[in-house]
C-alpha cells in the first residue's frame, strides 16, 4: 500500500499541476518512517529507486504538456497560487537558473511541478532537461526517504515515540492532501487570467514615428 501511495502521488506531483498542491516532502518522509516500524531496510532502498523512477518518469510527461500547450492556460484570475504574479515567478527563476532550476526545484514544492512545464514551453533540450531531472531526483528521494527510515533509528530509545511520530506524519499527510485537493478544486474553476496583448501599433502611429525620426514636424 505504501508503494501504491508513493509512486503514485510522486509521479502525479511531478507530471500534472494538481501537484502543485501535494505533500511531496512530507510523504517520502512518512514512508520512511513507516518502513523502519516494521524493520524493511531493502524495501526503504528499493521504494527510493522506485521513486526517482516515478519522478523522472512525471517530469518527462510535465515537460511534454508545457511543449506542447505552453503556459498561457495556467493563470487563473484571483487565485491564490495559480496567479500570474507566481507563474512570473517560476519563469524568472528558470530563465536565471537554467538547468540548475530543474535541479534546484526538486527541493522547492511550487516550482517542483512548474519547471518541468516551463522547461518543455521554452524549448529547453530534451536530454538536457533529463539529465537535470534525474540528478535532482537523485539528490531529493532517497534523502527524505532515507532520513525518515534511518532518523526513525535514532528514536529506538523512546519506542512509543516511533508510533507517536509516524501518527503524526501520517496525519500531516492525509490532511495536507485533503486541503491540497481542495485547494486545487477551488483554484482549477476560476477563469484562466490570459496576458493582456501588447497592441500593435496602427499604420497611422507608425508613419508618424517614422516621420519624427526623419526630422519631419
Amino acid at each position: 500500500m505504501v508503494w501504491v501511495i508513493v509512486l503514485g502521488f510522486m509521479f502525479a506531483e511531478c507530471a500534472f499541476i494538481v501537484g502543485l498542491f501535494l505533500p511531496g516532502d512530507s510523504m517520502l518522509l512518512a514512508a520512511g518512517l513507516l518502513l523502519a516500524q516494521h524493520g524493511r531496510e531493502f524495501d526503504a532502498w528499493a521504494l527510493s529507486a522506485f521513486t526517482v523512477a516515478a519522478a523522472v518518469a512525471g517530469n518527462q510527461v510535465g515537460f511534454s504538456i508545457g511543449a506542447r500547450t505552453g503556459t498561457r492556460m495556467l493563470a487563473r484570475r484571483g487565485g491564490r497560487v495559480l496567479n500570474q504574479r507566481n507563474l512570473e515567478r517560476a519563469r524568472r527563476f528558470f530563465v536565471h537558473f537554467g538547468f540548475w532550476a530543474v535541479v534546484i526545484s526538486r527541493w522547492i514544492p511550487w516550482m517542483r511541478t512548474l519547471a518541468p512545464i516551463l522547461a518543455g514551453a521554452a524549448g529547453m533540450d530534451r536530454r538536457k532537461f533529463l539529465t537535470a531531472t534525474v540528478v535532482g531526483a537523485l539528490a531529493w528521494v532517497p534523502t527524505l526517504l532515507l532520513i525518515g527510515y534511518y532518523g526513525a533509528g535514532l528514536l529506538d530509545t523512546w519506542p512509543w515515540l516511533h508510533e507517536v511520530l509516524a501518527v503524526v506524519l501520517v496525519v500531516l499527510f492525509v490532511a495536507g492532501t485533503a486541503v491540497g485537493l481542495a485547494r486545487y478544486r477551488q483554484e482549477i474553476r476560476r477563469p484562466v487570467d490570459l496576458p493582456c496583448p501588447v497592441p500593435a501599433p496602427s499604420p497611422a502611429r507608425e508613419l508618424v514615428t517614422a516621420g519624427r525620426g526623419a526630422g519631419v514636424r
